[in-house]
C-alpha cells in the first residue's frame, strides 16, 4: 500500500543507509554525502519521485522547524570557551572572510548565483544550508540551490584530510618539545574534565528551573522563542535565524532556559531529519545535463577556497596571530567540518601521535580547544548571520 507511510519510510530509510555507512565506515563516508547521493540517483533515474518529500509530508514540518534548531543551536553556545579562546575566534572569522573573497573571484567562472548560495554553506552547516537553497528556489534558482546542497554534502570530505594534516604536524611539534623538556612543569589535566566541572557551576539547576523543563516545556519555550524571531524579523527585518541564534545564546547564557534544549525536549532528532529533508527537494530540479555544470562549479568552489586559505594563511604573516602556520590551517578548515567533526579529528590526532595518556593530554590542550571553538564560532554562529545576510543578495 502506497501512501504516506511508504513515502516517509522510503527517506528515513535513505537517511538511515547513510548513518549505517558513515558508522561502518568509520566516517570516512559522509552520511549526508551517501544520502544526498541516493536520493539524486533516485530523481534522476525516476525510482524515487521527485516531489518524495512532499508525499512524505514532510515539507510543512521543514518550513518551521529550522527556527527550532537555530534557537537551540544557540543554546549550545558556551560564550566563557569563546571569551577564552577569543585568538581562535578572530582567525576562524578572518579564516570566513577569505573564504567568501575566494568564492567571489571565481564568480567568472561559476556565476554570481552559484557563489552567493556556496559561501554560507562553506562557512557553515546544515542550517546555512537550508536557508540558502530554501532561498534560491523560492527564486527559480534551481541550478544554485542544487549547488548549495552538494557542496554540504562534500564539504567534510575536503576538510578533512588538511585538518587531519595540519593538525598531525602540530602535534608532532607540540609532542617533540614536550618530550624534550620531560613535560616538567606542564599542565596534564583532562580537556574534557575541566569542560564538564566549567559546566557544572553555570548549569541552569542551580535556579531551581530544572523540573519545570518537560519534554513540552522544552518545546513550548522553543516554540514562543522561534515566534519571537519571526516577529523580531518583521520589526527590524533582520534574518530571523539571527535573532533565533541570538534568543538561544542570550537565554541560556543568563541561565533561564537548560542548554541543549531541544536534546532535553527530546525533539532534536526528528527536527534535524526535517531540516536535512528540506533540502532535498531542490535535487529533483536538476537533469543529466546540470550534473556536468554542477561538478566544476563544486570544484571550483573548494579550489578558491583552498588556494585562498593557503596563500592568506598558510603563506602570509597573518598565521603569527596564533602563533602556528599548522594550528591556523586546522581553525580555517573548521568551518568545513563544524562539531562534532573536528572533535573527532582532535581526538584521532591525540591518539596517532601520543605514546601515553599523558601525551595524549598534552596534544588535546593545544589542539582540542582551537578546533573545537573554531567550529561552534563558524559553523554554530556566524555561518547563520552570514546566511541571513547573503539570502538578501539572490
Amino acid at each position: 500500500m502506497v501512501n504516506v507511510t511508504f513515502w516517509l519510510f522510503v527517506c528515513l530509510i535513505i537517511f538511515a543507509i547513510g548513518d549505517v555507512l558513515a558508522v561502518a565506515t568509520k566516517a570516512r563516508l559522509s552520511s549526508v554525502f551517501v544520502a544526498l547521493m541516493l536520493f539524486l540517483v533516485g530523481f534522476l533515474t525516476g525510482v524515487i519521485p521527485v516531489d518524495v518529500i512532499e508525499k512524505a509530508r514532510l515539507t510543512e514540518l521543514a518550513s518551521w522547524a529550522s527556527v527550532y534548531v537555530v534557537f537551540h543551536m544557540g543554546t549550545t553556545i558556551n560564550m566563557g570557551e569563546l571569551i577564552r579562546e577569543w585568538k581562535t575566534v578572530l582567525m576562524s572569522i578572518f579564516a570566513m572572510i577569505v573564504a567568501v573573497v575566494s568564492i567571489l573571484l571565481v564568480i567568472p567562472l561559476i556565476g554570481k548565483d552559484a557563489a552567493i548560495v556556496s559561501i554560507p554553506v562553506v562557512n557553515g552547516g546544515i542550517i546555512a544550508t537550508q536557508i540558502m537553497v530554501n532561498a534560491a528556489t523560492q527564486k527559480g534558482m534551481a541550478l544554485a540551490a542544487a549547488l548549495g546542497a552538494i557542496v554540504y554534502a562534500i564539504q567534510k570530505f575536503v576538510g578533512t584530510p588538511p585538518a587531519s594534516f595540519f593538525g598531525l604536524k602540530e602535534a608532532e611539534l607540540v609532542l617533540a618539545d614536550y618530550r624534550a623538556k620531560k613535560a616538567e612543569g606542564l599542565t596534564t589535566g583532562s580537556v574534557q574534565t575541566k569542560h564538564e566541572e566549567e559546566q557544572k557551576k553555570t548549569i541552569y539547576q542551580a535556579l531551581g528551573l530544572d523540573k519545570y523543563y518537560t519534554h513540552f516545556t522544552c518545546l513550548g519555550v522553543t516554540g514562543f522563542f522561534g515566534w519571537l524571531a519571526f516577529w523580531l524579523q518583521a520589526k527590524t527585518t533582520v534574518n530571523y535565524s539571527i535573532w533565533a541564534l541570538l534568543l538561544g545564546a542570550v537565554t541560556s547564557q543568563i541561565n533561564i532556559v537548560p542548554p541543549k534544549i531541544l536534546d532535553k525536549g527530546r525533539g532534536v532528532g526528528l527536527l534535524n531529519m526535517a531540516i536535512f529533508a528540506g533540502i532535498i527537494p531542490s535535487l529533483g530540479k536538476i537533469n543529466v545535463g546540470d550534473l556536468t555544470t554542477l561538478a566544476f562549479q563544486t570544484i571550483v568552489v573548494f579550489a578558491a577556497v583552498l588556494i585562498g586559505t593557503y596563500i592568506f594563511i598558510y603563506m602570509l604573516p597573518t598565521w603569527k596571530f596564533i602563533g602556528s602556520r599548522n594550528l591556523s590551517v586546522g581553525i580555517a578548515m573548521a568551518q568545513l567540518l563544524g562539531f562534532p567533526s573536528t572533535y573527532l579529528i582532535a581526538n584521532e590526532i591525540a591518539t596517532a601521535v601520543a605514546e601515553n595518556d599523558e601525551e595524549r593530554e598534552v596534544v588535546l590542550k593545544r589542539i582540542m580547544p582551537a578546533y573545537v571553538v573554531a567550529g561552534l564560532a563558524s559553523v554554530t554562529t556566524l555561518s547563520i548571520v552570514i546566511a541571513g545576510v547573503f539570502m538578501e543578495f539572490l
